[in-house]
């Protein structure tokens, strides 16, 4: 870049009008054009922009990654899990690194590596995948990982050419009383200090935010379309391509749909549970957000759910309790999508789903 350039305002118009061009995505979604949905998606572009920000500009050195939340209350991406606490790094393919940490008893916790195409053509390929389970930890619950292209000793996660983000995922039951694991991450073989904001590195990167804000936008636009479209208050999406492909978690089977209910109803969801190590059923919006579950219950897992006599699970979604099985509350809503998830399980029942009016429990 040019020293006139960085010096007129053409960087930034350019990224101002490449962020109004992402709006059409909200305005151009047809089942959204009402008050609640429009506001949302408009809430949600901003939302994008601030995990964009943070992966492209703050975060995005991969000589000295450091961790930053994708998704987390306030900003959120594809069904983000409400029971998760999500860890984003920024990496390179060229390099390895080290992550230290300590255990704590969250349930779950697991690393991958990503080949993070968002911004391009909505993939996210898995390059590398550990488990905790398939760790070694010490005694007091401490741990290293080695990140690279070659297999290290010890526990290791692979690195591929086109690696680009390292996730972490932390799954909880009872984040009340659960400890959460500390981790950090440092390159092993990256020069000593960051090099100074060059013009061509910030209009790369926001050139980059603008694309991922478009790219997700768009994504998941189409998603929740095409569930509007086949899984109408069903969850069936048994194909789990498009999520692995989007940079879903390998051990999880993913039961995606749209719900919408008109004034008195309510959608009862009858299952049994397979055997898992985890499992949770969520309620979203029409931009696949987590409604609000910092002060609704708008999700059950595990721990938090009651089952019937015989073992099965009843949820119903609706804008009031029932009286009966385990509320999912709309949170104001009449439309969204929805997701079940089963984690480590070796089938995966397909719920059964029916509309019912909201003070029938037959």
């Amino acid at each position: 870049m040019t020293s006139d350039r960085i010096l007129s305002p053409d960087v930034w118009r350019d990224f101002c009008r490449r962020l109004e061009a992402a709006g059409e995505i909200v305005t151009g979604f047809d089942a959204a054009a009402n008050p609640l949905d429009r506001a949302e998606g408009y809430r949600y572009l901003t939302r994008l922009l601030r995990i964009a920000l943070d992966m492209q500009l703050e975060h995005a050195d991969p000589d000295f990654p450091s961790f930053y939340a994708a998704s987390h209350e306030t900003a959120k991406i594809g069904a983000d899990n409400p029971d998760n606490i999500y860890m984003n790094a920024t990496i390179s393919g060229t390099r390895a690194y080290r992550i230290r940490g300590r255990r704590g008893s969250v349930p779950i916790l697991s690393f991958g590596t990503k080949a993070n195409r968002y911004a391009i053509d909505g993939t996210m390929a898995s390059t590398g995948e550990l488990d905790a389970a398939d760790m070694a930890f010490a005694p007091d619950g401490s741990f290293e990982i080695l990140v690279s292209s070659e297999r290290q000793p010890g526990n290791w996660l692979p690195l591929a050419d086109d690696s680009s983000m390292l996730l972490v995922r932390q799954t909880f039951l009872d984040r009340a009383k659960e400890i959460p694991a500390s981790v950090t991450i440092e390159a092993v073989d990256g020069p000593a200090h960051p090099a100074p904001l060059s013009p061509d590195r910030l209009e790369a990167a926001l050139e980059r935010v603008t694309g991922f804000v478009a790219g997700t936008a768009r994504t998941f636009v189409h998603w929740a379309e095409d569930f509007r479209a086949g899984q109408m208050n069903r969850l069936a999406t048994v194909d789990q391509t498009r999520f692995f492909r989007a940079g879903g978690d390998p051990t999880i089977f993913y039961l995606h749909g749209w719900w919408q209910l008109e004034p008195g109803e309510a959608l009862r969801i009858d299952t049994r549970i397979p055997e898992c190590s985890f499992w949770n059923f969520q309620l979203d919006n029409v931009w696949m957000e987590s409604l609000d579950y910092r002060h609704h219950r708008i999700h059950v897992n595990g721990h938090s759910a009651r089952l019937n006599a015989d073992g099965t699970l009843t949820l119903v979604v609706a804008p009031r309790d029932p009286g009966f099985g385990n509320w999912i509350d709309t949170a104001g809503h009449h439309q969204g999508t929805m997701l079940l998830r089963w984690t480590g399980a070796t089938d995966h029942p397909v719920p059964d789903t029916k509309v019912i009016r909201i003070d029938d429990r037959s």
